[in-house]
This record gives structure tokens, C-alpha cells and sequence, in this order.
């Protein structure tokens, strides 16, 4: 299992799949970091009070933040996607599995390689912007390592799922329905929302429910509450259900036992691959 782990690392480095991520990267905090600094210094020269920069900094970052989701979201899907099904298609497997390897071997193995690029990457990439934020313009989220926590895992929700349906699905069809049941539930954090604000009961069960099918919304609140300064959850509390509607605003963490969740989400995940590879023919 480790061995097919440090060959998926090794692959990745060999494509320069990290190379390009890191790239991206250091181009996007760039990007967005000049733009901040752009942004602060023009509002301090027109007036703006501090409290005023500062609530407006950690907004841009939340934005930031959604875009990086989407970011890690198809890098995650179309990293697991070919994981075992490509191989199937190429030959690769067989091969592979001709010599004395375990088929869960080659399913976890591949999975925690490509879990430690997705992660690490996860992790560097939103460190890295809220540094450049914290230096650039004096604002740090009260909670940044919880942020990047829920980030990197949410990414790995999604490779797990895009390496489970890999070993059924060909690759393309595997990483589209990952990117398509990540939006999915995205759009039903939000119809929860709204249903919590007109009082439909239905659709606030319903929307509540997806979440624990498919976990990706709730750990995005977790990000949005760990980047938000504690005033912006103190005033949006005072509007009720009408902020719970806003998708760029959590008034609590997630639960520790849906975290715990999370986990055995993941595990249940990697169960199902390793017995869907089991029991296909190859």
C-alpha cells in the first residue's frame, strides 16, 4: 500500500502535476493579493475607518476562499477520476495486478498518494494566501489553520468519491459526476437556507439531509466560520434566518459528531472502492 503511495507521488512529480498546482498557486496569491493591497490602500486614502477595512478584507478572503473550493474541487475529481479507472483502460492494472499486489492495496495506495497532493496542496496554497493577506494588509481570520483544515478535507471528500466511482465508471464520467454532486450540494446549502427563511420545513429536511449523503456544504461553512472576525457573526446574527440563507456566512462551526462523520464518510468511501475493485472483472 505504501509502496503504490509513493509511486502515485512520484508519478505526480514526474508529470508535473505539482509543478503546475504550485504555479497556479503563486500566480493566484499574486493576483489576489495585489489586488487587496490595491483595495486597503485606496479605501485608508479616501477615509475609510479601519473596522470598515478590516470587515471588507475578510469578505474579499471568504470570496477567495470559494473560488480556491472550486480550485481544489476539480483538482480532486480529476486527480481520482483516472486513478483506478484509467489504469483499467491503459492495461496498467492488469499488469500490476499480475504480480503479488492486493487489489485494496492498489485502491488505498493510490488514494493516500494522491490524498497527500490534494492536502498538501490544500494546505500550502491557504496558508499562503492568508499570510500574504496578514502582511499585506494588517487582517488575519481568527481561525486560519481551521479554515485550511476544512478546505484540504472537503478536497478529500471529493477525491474519495471520484476514486470510488473510478473503479466502475470510466474516468471522464467519474470526475464529471464528483464535480457535479459537489455543486449539487452546494445549491442545497443554499435552498436550506431559504427554506429556514420562508419557513418551508420540507425543503430545510431535505437540503439538511444531502448534507450527510454528501458532506462537501457543511465543511464549506466550517471554512467561512473560521475566516469571519467574530463582529460579522455578531451582527448577521441579529438578522435571523434571512443571513442563514447567505452561502458566504456561518454563525457556528460544524458539530464534532458531523466531523466525525466526515471521517467515517471517507472511510465508507474507501470501503466501497476497494470492494467495487474486488469484484470487477479486469
Amino acid at each position: 500500500m505504501i509502496t503504490i503511495a509513493v509511486l502515485t507521488l512520484k508519478e505526480a512529480l514526474r508529470r508535473r502535476i505539482v509543478a503546475v498546482l504550485l504555479l497556479l498557486t503563486i500566480a493566484s496569491v499574486a493576483l489576489t493579493g495585489w489586488g487587496l493591497e490595491r483595495l486597503v490602500t485606496l479605501a485608508r486614502e479616501n477615509g475609510a475607518e479601519e473596522l470598515q477595512v478590516q470587515l471588507g478584507v475578510s469578505q474579499v478572503l471568504i470570496l477567495v476562499a470559494f473560488m480556491f473550493s472550486f480550485v481544489l474541487a476539480m483538482t480532486a475529481a480529476f486527480l481520482g477520476a483516472p486513478a483506478i479507472g484509467g489504469e483499467i483502460e491503459s492495461g496498467v492494472a492488469q499488469s500490476m495486478l499480475a504480480r503479488p499486489i492486493r487489489r485494496a492495496d492498489l485502491v488505498v495506495g493510490r488514494w493516500l498518494g494522491l490524498a497527500v497532493v490534494v492536502g498538501g496542496y490544500a494546505g500550502a496554497s491557504g496558508l499562503l494566501e492568508i499570510l500574504v493577506v496578514r502582511v499585506l494588509t494588517g487582517y488575519a481570520p481568527p481561525e486560519p489553520f481551521l479554515a485550511v483544515g476544512f478546505l484540504a478535507w472537503e478536497a478529500i471528500v471529493i477525491l474519495s468519491l471520484a476514486v470510488a466511482l473510478s473503479t466502475r465508471l470510466p474516468s471522464m464520467a467519474s470526475g464529471a459526476v464528483s464535480v457535479v454532486l459537489y455543486g449539487l450540494a452546494w445549491m442545497a446549502g443554499i435552498f436550506a437556507g431559504i427554506g429556514r427563511l420562508f419557513d418551508v420545513g420540507v425543503i430545510v429536511e431535505v437540503a439538511r439531509a444531502s448534507r450527510w449523503i454528501f458532506p462537501t456544504d457543511a465543511l464549506w461553512r466550517g471554512v467561512v466560520y473560521a475566516l469571519e472576525p467574530p463582529l460579522v457573526i455578531f451582527g448577521a446574527g441579529s438578522a435571523g434566518p434571512a443571513a442563514e440563507a447567505n452561502p458566504f456566512y456561518a454563525s457556528t462551526p460544524p458539530a464534532i459528531e458531523f466531523v466525525v462523520w466526515t471521517i467515517l464518510w471517507v472511510a465508507i468511501a474507501l470501503g466501497l472502492a476497494v470492494l467495487s475493485m474486488e469484484r470487477r472483472e479486469i
